[in-house]
């Protein structure tokens, strides 16, 4: 933490790389279109206060996902935003190959699918404490909720998620 602090590109290499599939996966598990581009922005914030950031390693986790969090939020604004001036799913000029989207996308289809099913707050609780693995408490502090709310949201996003998986049957 003290050479990331610092400026040190290896340490912050080192924070990066173990942080950003977390965040990404938090991000893409929350309906983010640009996950990564999204989880790209995160780390540029990381970076920018990084000096002024004080606190162990717990601190510094839940404090990335709080921006994460802040960003998933503003991202789906925007989203609902164009969704509503753009009829169309992609806006002219997007050069993205579809078939890469896809491919990103099937992976983490059904996990997606189902998290969709979940209210808002059940799956960031959900994605903070399974993806981004934060303690219940980290999670209340990074959403702003009493960490017995957090429990709540948990249980009853899992029990949905077991119905919701039950209910299906494997051919």
């Amino acid at each position: 933490m003290e050479r990331a602090r610092g400026g040190d590109a290896e340490a912050i290499g080192e924070l990066y790389a173990e942080l950003s599939p977390c965040v990404a996966g938090y991000l893409r598990g929350s309906g983010v279109r640009d996950a990564d581009d999204l989880a790209g922005d995160v780390f540029v914030s990381m970076i920018r206060g990084l000096a002024r950031f004080r606190g162990d390693e717990t601190a510094f986790r839940r404090w990335v996902f709080t921006i994460a969090h802040h960003r998933l939020v503003d991202a789906l604004r925007k989203q609902a935003v164009r969704a509503i001036r753009l009829p169309d799913d992609e806006p002219a000029g997007v050069s993205e190959d579809p078939y890469d989207r896809v491919l990103d996308r099937v992976d983490a289809a059904p996990a997606v699918i189902a998290l969709g099913s979940l209210t808002s707050e059940q799956r960031d609780v959900v994605l903070l404490r399974s993806v981004a693995g934060l303690s219940v408490a980290d999670t209340a502090a990074v959403l702003k909720k009493s960490s017995g709310a957090v429990k709540t949201l948990h249980r009853r996003a899992l029990a949905a998620l077991a119905k919701l998986v039950d209910g299906e049957t494997v051919s």
